[in-house]
């Protein structure tokens, strides 16, 4: 999965990638996309992880803020 690779060594604890593994799940599952193997599938781990830099924690509010990214 895309956002495993890119949270491998970034330094977050295991309830932040939790949070954010939640929320790419969710997300990924909001816009129908089954094939973990898709390009977009990083696209959208990046903005997972950007929004939950912010503070975020509710994995729900993180889906919803990154989707609104995506489509900006």
């Amino acid at each position: 999965m895309a956002i495993y690779r890119l949270l491998e060594k970034s330094g977050f604890g295991p309830d932040e990638i939790a949070r954010m593994t939640a929320a790419h799940e969710l997300t990924l599952k909001e816009l129908k996309l089954v094939d973990r193997s898709d390009p977009f599938t990083d696209t959208i781990a990046r903005h997972i992880i950007e929004v939950a830099q912010t503070g975020e924690k509710d994995p729900e509010r993180i889906c919803a803020l990154a989707l609104d990214l995506l489509r900006a």
